[in-house]
């Protein structure tokens, strides 16, 4: 009787250890999700980066246009100032060559 009691449990232990073995089809199948799984996630991450970079490569040129706009701007300003500046000295001289 324990003879065919531990034989019973034997093979109940080897059914159940049969069934959690994956088939080599089943650990393939696993595989490929696992590598579609990883796949989708870098291209993920590299869309991410793509995207980050050129929102800060957008943010670059605009303000390199934004300064080489300012900075045409006020040399605009400093040669109208300056010929403005010409123009009151040359009345001024001539104000004061008449003057004397």
């Amino acid at each position: 009787m324990k003879f065919t009691k531990m034989l019973v449990i034997a093979a109940g232990l080897a059914a159940l250890a049969a069934c959690n073995k994956q088939t080599p089809a089943e650990n393939n199948a696993d595989q490929i999700e696992a590598n579609a799984d990883n796949v989708a996630a870098n291209i993920t991450a590299n869309a991410d980066n793509t995207a980050d970079n050129l929102t800060a490569n957008a943010s670059n040129e605009a303000a390199d246009i934004k300064n080489a706009a300012e900075n045409k701007a006020d040399a605009v300003k400093n040669a109208a100032d300056n010929k403005a500046d010409a123009l009151r000295n040359t009345a001024d001289n001539t104000t004061d060559n008449k003057s004397k």
